[in-house]
C-alpha cells in the first residue's frame, strides 16, 4: 500500500533514530522526546514489540525505571493500523521487529507523522541488529548514545553477553549483559570473560 507524500504547505513527517548499546540511555532519550511532544500538546502514540516483557507488558520502562504506557504489538504492520490521528509515534526496541518496520516508519513519515525509533544498533556479537541498519539508512536524524565500559571506564558502544546463550534474541538486564568499549568487548569475546 503506497501513501502519497504530503504536498507543499502540509504537515511534514520525519524519522529520528536513537541507537547505541545496552545501558546507553536509548529508552530514556525516547521518553524525554515523547514527554516534550506531549508538553507541546501533540498527540503521541507509543509502541513496543510484544516479546519485550522485561519490566511491564504495556509500558516502556527505562533502566532508571522511568515509564510510560505503550501498546505492545506482535508485528510492525499493526503500528500502521493503530497509529491513526497522531502527531508523533514512538517505537522502542526496534531491533526486535521484522524488516517491515522500515516500511512502516517510512509510511508514517509520509503521513506527516514524526517517528521516533529507539533500538540496539548491534547485537551481542557486535553485528548489525535486525532492521536497525535499514532504519539508520532512511532516518532524517540519528542520535548514537554511549554507555560507560564496566571494565575500563571508557565510552562503551558494545553490549557484552555474560552468559553462554548463543541465540540472537536473549532478553535480559545487568545479570546477562554489560556495556563495554571496543577493546574490552573483543578481549572478552576472545577469552570468554
Amino acid at each position: 500500500m503506497f501513501i502519497e507524500p504530503h504536498i507543499r504547505g502540509e504537515k511534514k513527517g520525519w524519522i529520528e533514530v536513537i541507537c547505541g548499546s545496552m545501558f546507553s540511555g536509548k529508552t530514556e532519550e525516547l521518553l524525554r522526546r515523547l514527554k516534550r511532544a506531549r508538553i507541546a500538546n501533540l498527540k503521541v502514540e507509543i509502541f513496543k514489540p510484544a516479546v519485550d516483557k522485561r519490566y511491564a507488558e504495556e509500558q516502556i520502562v527505562s533502566h532508571d525505571e522511568n515509564a510510560t504506557p505503550s501498546t505492545p504489538v506482535e508485528n510492525s504492520q499493526t503500528i500502521l493500523r493503530l497509529a491513526q490521528d497522531v502527531d508523533v509515534v514512538g517505537i522502542d526496541e526496534a531491533q526486535f521487529f521484522n524488516d517491515q518496520i522500515t516500511h512502516v516508519c517510512e509510511q508514517l513519515a509520509l503521513r506527516g507523522i514524526r517517528v521516533i525509533v529507539a533500538g540496539l544498533d548491534m547485537d551481542y556479537m557486535g553485528k548489525p541488529f535486525g532492521p536497525m541498519p535499514d532504519l539508520l539508512a532512511i532516518a532524517d536524524y540519528i542520535t548514537k548514545l554511549h554507555a560507560i565500559c564496566v571494565c575500563c571506564g571508557n565510552i562503551a558502544n558494545y553490549s557484552f553477553r555474560k552468559t553462554s546463550h548463543d541465540g540472537q534474541l536473549v532478553l535480559g538486564e545487568k545479570d546477562i549483559y554489560e556495556p563495554r568499549c571496543r577493546n574490552c568487548f573483543y578481549i572478552g569475546m576472545e577469552k570468554g570473560i
